[in-house]
């Protein structure tokens, strides 16, 4: 007795394992993405100059540091802007006086021609001088108002709130403004607003006909290896790049920033979402049979070829056997009755197949290894989107080891 057990123990162990595995059809995410690579910049960088002259007194920003638009970054000499706004000052009020006596000397002289006692020259003279004092009063006022300016000039501000880059000129530094020069003067720093950034990922040509802009993005850098960023794609360059005889499209993508934490020249791994399915049927692609193949694999799985190929060529729309008996026309017939020891077994046909792009899986049902034509959708590298043929409930055969090839 223990000698058998023995042998049947033996015999257990001996019994092959089968070369497929079963994998339910179940629910899921199927995300296909580009990937690429990128430098962060800002959207914008600002050059800061100074439209005063002088030495450079005070700087109280250092590089990295957050500023608001109209926070001071430095502060100029301002002894020649203060001593010319003094002068216009003085200015003013010598052509305010000097209106003031042409302006009364002309009522006078209005008087005096009204009882004829000075000539029509006398009044005009009159009223010559007092619009010439009326013009130099305008002038003073535009010259205090340029001296104002330019003393308030010698207060450098920040034009936007963003975070200070680079410090081009240091305290002590003496700089040079003309008023004259559009492009002339000194830069004194350069600031950038980080709320939001950009990377100029370059796109293989083969994936950028699928990038269209407001995809979703995602992307990771090195500084921050257990975190990911959100974006989305703003444009796709029009001229492609060529690198080592690979053609490269530039893709913009912005990414928000609030936090500040990606900072400028960070090397980063773009990944972008090019088609996304939430909670869609799939299978495994290690699943799928081609009609050329699907021979080769029934025989792995221990099915006849050509019962697998008249089953997979049987309409789509043929009808299903019950398990017990169909009806056709109102009038009810057996399915394959079969007589064994006095009792009557019924064997319905196998399910009918279900057209798709001529993607094949072998799927259990009822116990049994059923060849199954299916609809496929969006896919990524390891599982394809399910459109029909099958359902949450089948589980479907991946073959492995020498099997699976």
């Amino acid at each position: 007795m223990i000698a058998l057990l023995a042998g049947l123990s033996a015999c257990a162990k001996a019994q092959p394992a089968p070369p497929y595995q079963k994998i339910p059809v179940e629910h899921r995410d199927i995300v296909v993405s580009a990937t690429a690579s990128g430098v962060i910049q800002p959207i914008l960088t600002l050059s800061v100059k100074s439209k005063a002259s002088g030495e450079i007194l005070e700087e109280p920003v250092q590089t990295g540091d957050e500023v608001k638009q109209g926070q001071l970054l430095a502060r100029i000499d301002p002894r020649i802007p203060q001593s010319n706004l003094t002068q216009a000052e003085a200015n003013l009020g010598v052509a305010q006086a000097q209106l003031e006596t042409a302006t009364a000397q002309l009522k006078r002289s209005e008087a005096l021609f009204q009882s004829q006692s000075i000539t029509q020259a006398g009044l005009d003279s009159a009223r010559l001088a007092s619009a010439t004092a009326q013009a130099a009063v305008a002038t003073a006022q535009a010259n205090l108002q340029t001296a104002k300016d330019a003393m308030q000039d010698t207060h450098v501000r920040a034009p936007i709130n963003g975070t200070v880059l680079e410090l081009d000129a240091v305290l002590g530094t003496v700089i040079s403004s003309p008023t004259n020069d559009v492009g002339g003067g000194t830069v004194i720093l350069k600031m950038a607003n980080l709320d939001t950034v950009q990377v100029s990922a370059l796109v293989d040509e083969t994936d950028v006909g699928k990038v269209q802009p407001g995809v979703a993005v995602t992307i990771s850098v090195d500084a921050f290896p257990h975190r990911t960023f959100d974006g989305i794609v703003l444009k796709i360059e029009p001229q492609a790049q060529v690198s080592q005889n690979v053609t490269m499209f530039p893709v913009e993508v912005n990414i928000p920033n609030p936090e500040h934490v990606l900072k400028p020249g960070m090397n980063t791994e773009v990944e972008i979402h090019i088609g996304q399915r939430q909670g869609v049927l799939a299978v495994p692609n290690a699943a799928l049979r081609t009609p050329k193949d699907v021979a080769s694999a029934a025989s792995v799985l221990g099915l006849d070829s050509l019962a697998v190929a008249r089953q997979l060529a049987a309409p789509a729309d043929a009808p299903r056997a019950s398990a017990d008996t169909t009806r056709d026309g109102g009038k009810l017939h057996a399915a394959e009755v079969r007589r064994s020891g006095g009792r009557h077994t019924v064997s319905a046909p196998p399910p009918a197949a279900t057209p798709g792009p001529g993607y094949i899986v072998f799927a259990l049902r009822g116990g049994k290894i059923v060849p199954v034509s299916i609809a496929t959708g969006l896919t990524d590298q390891d599982y394809i989107e399910v459109t029909g043929g099958l359902a949450e409930k089948d589980t479907v055969l991946v073959l492995t080891g020498a099997g699976a090839r």
